[in-house]
């Protein structure tokens, strides 16, 4: 399909990048979300933990399933705020915690990557053997829109519940994007994801120790250093490159047969060139691709409660169910 074109004009302040990316993470506050944790076994003896929250109707036959991004949780803010939106438009949403996200250390040494597509299949089976929805549409945010669309895209039969999907500031390409945030202007950022990457595979250590060692954790200093130590062998991948390469979604897009909206901001500062994929979109008459100027990395603030990205994710599901 052609490029979408976006209607999103934030305030002045909010056409600055970087103010767009800090401000929902450190400022803004959702309430109104009340959330009930299921937890479902996996077929490999780990765990991954469900958030849900409902519509005010009962019985909706409608139910969004939300993947969040690196490091994230279903507790954050741009997690509740879609899901707060949709709960307001009489759909539920279930809001996934990859593994090793929920707040408990997970069972096994493999935890969670971009393209773990495997457990939001179990948890679409899960939900579909379980509740009647009629409707499923699926919303990945960052590492968690590259799951999405790299699931959508894997030629796997998808089931004729799912009706579409919404990716919001996709890294597309991983190296790529890895590069972008390796750059002087993305250092706080990098930084914040190391620190917090590390904090995690030192908690695995204590769990794990003849897997990982102190020294080898502590000599990590960059992003591609952590998945060359954890991320692609705990995976199975042989290195870091082989993880982005298998794992970036760009090449499975031209297989997507479901509505799919991708919104990438111009100014994500996180996103290079080959993380908005014009061309996929134009050849696949199923792909839709929105490039606003403004919106940072999963910003796109409006005056309202609602911010842009989660009014147009609710439009376009709606239009996909009709």
């Amino acid at each position: 399909m052609p490029l979408v074109q976006s209607t999103y004009t934030p305030p002045f302040l909010f056409r600055n990048g970087h103010v767009s990316t800090i401000y929902p993470n450190l400022l803004r506050k959702i309430k109104g979300v009340s959330q009930k944790r299921e937890r479902i076994e996996l077929d490999d003896g780990d765990f991954m933990d469900l958030d849900w929250s409902y519509a005010a109707s009962q019985n909706a036959e409608n139910l969004a399933i939300i993947v969040h991004g690196l490091e994230g949780n279903a507790q954050r803010q741009y997690m509740l705020g879609l899901a707060r939106h949709l709960n307001q438009n009489y759909w539920d949403a279930v809001a996934i915690n990859l593994r090793n996200c929920s707040g408990e250390v997970n069972r096994k040494y493999r935890s969670y990557n971009a393209g773990v597509t495997e457990d939001l299949d179990r948890i679409i089976t899960h939900v579909l053997s379980k509740y009647p929805y009629a409707n499923i549409s699926l919303c990945g945010f960052s590492l968690g829109g590259n799951i999405m669309l790299k699931y959508l895209g894997e030629g796997r039969d998808i089931p004729v519940q799912v009706k579409s999907g919404v990716a919001i500031s996709a890294p597309c390409d991983l190296y790529d994007s890895l590069t972008e945030i390796n750059k002087p202007k993305n250092y706080i950022y990098e930084q914040r994801f190391i620190r917090h990457l590390k904090a995690k595979l030192y908690e695995r250590y204590t769990v794990f120790p003849d897997k990982l060692s102190k020294s080898d954790i502590k000599a990590c200093k960059s992003l591609m250093d952590i998945d060359n130590l954890y991320t692609s062998k705990a995976h199975g991948y042989s290195d870091a490159m082989d993880y982005y390469t298998q794992c970036s979604s760009r090449q499975f897009l031209k297989h997507i047969k479901v509505p799919t909206l991708i919104i990438n901001a111009k100014n994500d500062s996180f996103l290079g060139d080959k993380c908005y994929p014009i061309d996929e979109a134009q050849e696949n008459s199923n792909l839709f691709l929105e490039i606003p100027d403004y919106g940072g990395h999963v910003g796109f603030y409006l005056y309202d409660k609602t911010y842009y990205n989660e009014r147009r994710t609710l439009e376009f599901f709606e239009k996909t169910i009709l």
